[in-house]
């Protein structure tokens, strides 16, 4: 197979800029190159240097564009992609008034696979390599997502999303239908290619104990898949919560209680938590997702990063399409760096960037095989044009360093900023 040798500015970490100093582990190389071969990154160096060593490769030459390792998304909802950018309300109205009556059309396979596809190359054209998402009650949901993903050669994590209660009829399943459905899915798709399992409850509040504990169970059994869920988005929802579950010491009580806790956990938003809640999953390991554009979009709160962060829980990022109103990872550090304002902290380029790629990947247990621009990761790349609309142009003409340069680029950037994109060594 013929190798391919980028030619551009490179940008990788070796550390976590968000626990340990920026300077000290992102790497920029204004005179770099990235060797793929046989779908994964083989070295990543000087391009003088590459280009002696390898004089077969084929040339691909970005100039002074940003070459990085594809976005992660590690939070999103496919089946809301063709309603994302509903006006107003809050979560459960929205809900409510959107989500479910979209959802409910995925019980035709036809369409499932339509928007599937139209997911992927939203995602594709906006930079983002690998999508984390939940899919409907109904089993030709996964099945269409995963073969959209296998047909791009993409790594993708879903799962069937799980609701007993508190839904419309169309989409409730039942404790042993739920059970049942997720092991058969897990079994057909998991480790099949790139394709990642994931045991999905939608959140407490449309979840008996009783199919909370079928999905604990299930997720004792393949402790190696992960689990994704909500928690802890909006205040009404944490009261409807402790209305449900009286008896719960607080919102992860109610999964604890029912063995969905755990190192391979996911839990989106995690915004209003308890200190008791933070020692646990600090405690575990387990991964949070922090969801701005969805948090300021239907008003859930700020997102704690570096406090978090600091607490050793994964923290990855994530556009929550279609709560989120952007597929572009980009714009959704954009609102990370706002809500950090907001919180009174300036979150550097590096640290968001990180967010995007390896912070997503590592909450996802994927560490050095997605989101990673380094030797033995999958080749997902994403090149990024540091100039691609005038606006842009005009003031990265005035940037004195590479990170002055980029930073325009993700508060302004969209697909337009996307030059190119890898998955698996494959130019898109």
């Amino acid at each position: 197979m013929t190798q391919q040798l980028l030619l551009g500015t490179t940008l990788a970490f070796e550390g976590n800029p968000l626990i340990t100093a920026w300077e000290d582990c992102a790497k920029i190389d204004t005179h770099g190159a990235v060797l793929i071969d046989s779908g994964q990154i083989a070295a990543v160096g000087d391009r003088t240097q590459l280009r002696a060593a390898h004089p077969q490769a084929d040339i691909v030459n970005y100039g002074d564009d940003l070459i990085t390792a594809g976005f992660v998304d590690a939070h999103m909802h496919y089946p809301q992609t063709a309603m994302i950018a509903s006006w107003g309300k809050q979560l459960i109205d929205w809900l409510n008034t959107y989500t479910f009556p979209e959802e409910a059309r995925f019980a035709d396979p036809a369409y499932a696979a339509e928007i599937a596809w139209r997911t992927c190359d939203l995602a594709l054209s906006h930079g983002t390599t690998t999508l984390t998402s939940f899919c409907t009650i109904h089993p030709a949901s996964v099945d269409a997502f995963f073969e959209a993903a296998a047909a791009r050669g993409m790594a993708v994590v879903a799962g069937k999303t799980c609701m007993d209660r508190n839904a419309p009829a169309a989409l409730v399943d039942t404790a042993q239908s739920a059970y049942d459905d997720s092991k058969a899915l897990l079994q057909k798709w998991h480790g099949v290619g790139r394709a990642n399992y994931a045991i999905t409850p939608r959140f407490s509040p449309t979840s008996t104990p009783d199919q909370l504990a079928a999905l604990g169970a299930l997720w004792t059994e393949h402790p190696d898949c992960l689990m994704q869920t909500h928690l802890s988005e909006q205040h009404d929802e944490i009261a409807w919560v402790r209305d449900l579950f009286p008896t719960a010491r607080d919102y992860l009580d109610t999964y604890e209680a029912y063995g969905l806790l755990g190192a391979k956990g996911l839990y989106g938003h995690a915004i209003h938590l308890e200190p008791r809640e933070i020692d646990r999953l600090s405690e575990l390991g387990a991964g949070v997702v922090h969801c701005p554009t969805s948090n300021t979009f239907i008003g859930s709160g700020l997102f704690d990063t570096l406090g978090l962060a600091a607490r050793g829980l994964r923290t990855g990022l994530a556009t929550d399409t279609g709560g989120g109103s952007s597929f572009s990872m980009l714009h959704t550090m954009a609102a990370a760096y706002e809500i950090g304002q907001l919180r009174g902290v300036a979150l550097h380029p590096a640290q968001l960037m990180w967010k995007a790629t390896e912070g997503s990947a590592a909450a996802l247990h994927m560490s050095g095989q997605i989101g990673h621009l380094g030797v033995g990761s999958a080749a997902d790349i994403t090149v990024l044009n540091l100039a691609s609309t005038p606006a842009i142009a005009q003031r990265h003409a005035r940037a004195v360093d590479v990170w002055d340069a980029l930073f325009p680029t993700i508060m302004m950037g969209d697909d337009r900023a996307i030059r190119d994109v890898w998955v698996g060594g494959a130019r898109q």
